[in-house]
């Protein structure tokens, strides 16, 4: 297939979807490089598991995985391939030698499936999914009060830990809030069943007080946050008019089901400029062109009464040029010219003042010496400068 250029924003969506694959697995990952830096390779799992589950009870083979992922490179698939296979999530179907057919982990689908909802929505449904489980556990008269400590526990830690990271937000800039808007939508829900949760636990097992009080403090500290940022958040629609803060589904329902008065209430207090009336570019430019430019009148400047004995001689060679040529020679020795990367050092302050003398040496006629700027680009993201374009320092023939 041939290779698409690389957007800005497909940058940025395939860095988002990255960054929530390392916090998902960062708790079991055994080090820095064990959750992948290519979004491509998430993809091909996902291809894998759709076609396994396409081809039921037949399963697949070695050969049918790679038609089934004929659009990725072969190097990049084969060596997914020996990751699913070594963690499980590929497997064969019976565990004895020369198997030729393969099996698809039930666990790994869920997984997968659990991510693309925590990418959705932040973890939200998460949460609800968690409140309405921890709601029914509590309710079962077969739970312990044991069992009741460790739930509250481990809700009021969540609930800790969600309420910071809006307090972060709240105090951060605008454009890392508005990305992480989706955090914020259903949080009275959550906050009441939360509160639910704390009513049944308390009733049943009024030993549990001190943790219960517990519970009842991080749900009130995640509530507050969580009005905090999303007063920030509509102070900043409202002065930006972004609209771009809800997905687009919520937009097309309301566009779709509102009527006509709630339509229109929508662009209260909005004050829009009249259009500004439309002119062709070309009578604009034959306008300006034919307009009638006076000529505003110049004195004369004064001039000296005394004799002007011309241009000095020591105007002949500026100063600087000595050194300028002394630069330049050592620089080029006996070449007829020197790239301008292999003379530049590591230190950027002394790069800085070289690339300055070198671009003054260009700009004086009198000097034999030009610079040459080639189209080439590179780009050090570890090195100093970050990137560096390719010149030469060239000494004209005599």
């Amino acid at each position: 297939m041939p290779e698409e250029l690389l957007t800005l924003d497909a940058a940025l969506s395939d860095e988002a979807v990255l960054s929530t694959y390392r916090r998902m697995f960062a708790a079991l990952a055994r080090d820095s490089g064990a959750v992948v830096d290519d979004p491509a390779l998430v993809d091909i799992a996902e291809t894998l598991f759709a076609a396994f589950a396409e081809a039921g009870e037949e399963w697949l083979t070695h050969e049918q995985m790679r038609a089934v992922c004929r659009a990725y490179p072969s190097e990049q698939f084969e060596n997914r391939l020996r990751v699913l296979r070594s963690l499980g999530a590929i497997r064969e179907v019976f565990p004895k030698p020369n198997q030729l057919r393969y099996r698809a982990s039930f666990t790994s689908v869920v997984g997968l499936m659990f991510i693309r909802r925590m990418m959705d929505d932040g973890g939200q449904s998460e949460m609800h999914r968690l409140l309405a489980l921890e709601d029914l556990n509590v309710a079962d008269p077969r739970t312990t009060m044991e069992e009741a400590r460790q739930s509250a526990a481990n809700l009021t830690r969540a609930f800790r830990l969600w309420a910071l990271e809006l307090i972060t937000l709240t105090t951060g800039t605008i454009e890392e809030l508005r990305e992480q808007a989706p955090k914020l939508w259903g949080t009275e829900e959550i906050a009441q069943r939360a509160q639910g949760l704390h009513g049944t636990i308390l009733t049943r097992w009024p030993a549990l007080d001190r943790v219960c009080t517990e519970l009842r403090a991080a749900i009130y500290s995640y509530s507050d946050a969580s009005r905090r940022a999303a007063g920030r958040l509509a102070d900043s629609a409202g002065t930006t008019r972004n609209l771009t803060l809800l997905p687009t589904e919520t937009w097309r329902t309301f566009a779709q089901t509102a009527s006509r008065s709630a339509l229109a209430g929508v662009l209260d207090g909005f004050v829009f400029d009249a259009p500004a009336p439309w002119h062709d570019p070309a009578a604009i430019a034959r306008a300006v062109d034919e307009a009638p430019r006076p000529a505003p009148a110049q004195p004369t400047p004064p001039r000296s009464a005394l004799p002007d004995p011309g241009p000095s001689s020591d105007l002949a060679d500026p100063p600087g040029n000595e050194r300028l040529i002394t630069l330049a020679e050592t620089l080029l020795g006996s070449s007829p010219k020197v790239a301008l990367a292999d003379v530049i050092g590591a230190d950027w302050p002394s790069v800085r003042r070289l690339l300055a003398d070198l671009t003054t040496i260009d700009l004086r006629p009198e000097l034999p010496y030009r610079l040459v700027w080639t189209d080439t680009l590179s780009v050090r993201p570890e090195g100093e400068p970050t990137w560096l374009s390719h010149g030469f320092l060239e000494r004209e023939a005599s």
